[in-house]
């Protein structure tokens, strides 16, 4: 591996150690795949179909939904394909396209919180200029922002990747995580560190900010309001901060994964923890919006029973025709 021009592919050595419980392994993660895209894409229909939901927070959430379809296709086909791989070989293009996107659905996550945290904040703070502010055009702006601004995120953090000479392959993980694949590179240099540093300042540092203002001047505001008003701004807020604490705890496991405790924990917990956000957010968010907001809620029941009455009426016609 001395001549770094040979290099044209990564092998991800953490699955050698699967050994026969790779078929186990590919049944869970194949069932936690499609379980979280039908969820995703159940609320994301249910918004659709129902004009009544089609307001600025719902679209927003769709958004959400979408992205967290998009991180999870990122990643869980690369570990199915790998589970029977006897290489477990990635070209370096494919690698940096699965790294690309499943960065990029970091900062979109954030800021799509960001932009429901406004969102709430202007519902619940300047209620008056609501449908002023929150017109359907602006949100679909405000949908568009986070996803180049997400793009950008990633271009400007980790481009410089791409360039990089590696005089070694081995990456010690399931997927390809670019702390580890600059340490293949056969130069360190200060691009890294500061790499690392800007994604988070841009990723998780301002759309944090952001969030952390709306909810504050909502609690300034819910302080001052009725019972009633109290717990509709806590029901529709939270949601949200359930999402944002649980973001924020990946984020801390994540950057765990890359300290110097690492060789202090096994193996399988130093995998596992960095896709803590990879594993359970995607799963998090339907079911959390799904079953917390009493809109969505109850359009659901309002659709699974008419899709019932339906064929219930189906099925007596035909009877009544076959008589």
């Amino acid at each position: 591996m001395g001549n770094s021009s040979k290099i044209v592919s990564f092998v991800l050595a953490a699955y050698e150690n699967v050994g026969e419980f790779k078929y186990l392994y590919f049944v869970i993660i194949l069932f936690w795949y499609v379980s979280i895209c039908v969820a995703n894409t159940v609320l994301i229909v249910v918004i659709h179909v129902d004009k009544r939901l089609h307001e600025p927070m719902y679209i927003l959430l769709c958004n959400l939904c979408v992205n967290e379809i998009n991180v999870s296709t990122s990643l869980y086909p690369l570990l199915l394909s790998q589970m029977f791989s006897d290489s477990h070989e990635v070209t370096l293009p494919w690698c940096f396209l699965h790294m690309s996107c499943m960065y990029t659905s970091g900062p979109a996550e954030f800021c799509s919180l960001a932009a429901m945290a406004y969102d709430r904040y202007i519902s619940i703070c300047h209620p008056l200029h609501y449908n002023v502010i929150m017109k359907t055009k602006r949100v679909f702006v405000m949908i568009l922002f986070v996803w180049i601004y997400s793009f950008l995120s990633v271009i400007l953090s980790f481009s410089f990747i791409f360039s990089l000479k590696f005089c070694g392959n081995n990456i010690e993980n399931v997927y390809c995580n670019h702390r580890l694949i600059i340490r293949l590179s056969c130069s360190l240099s200060v691009h890294s560190f500061i790499s690392d540093i800007f994604f988070l300042i841009v990723s998780i540092f301002i759309p944090f900010t952001l969030i952390s203002v709306s909810y504050v001047k909502i609690l300034a505001v819910c302080q001052k309001t009725s019972t009633e008003n109290k717990q509709k701004a806590v029901t529709t807020c939270a949601p949200q901060i359930v999402s944002v604490s649980n973001l924020f705890v990946g984020s801390i496991f994540h950057s765990i994964d890359s300290s110097f405790i690492v060789t202090q924990v096994p193996n399988e917990v130093r995998i596992i923890l960095p896709m803590y956000m990879l594993i359970f957010q995607p799963m998090l968010t339907p079911f959390l919006y799904g079953f917390k907001l009493p809109k969505i809620r109850h359009s659901c029941k309002r659709l699974l029973f008419k899709r019932k009455s339906c064929l219930s009426k189906n099925t007596h016609t035909y009877t009544h025709t076959d008589k």
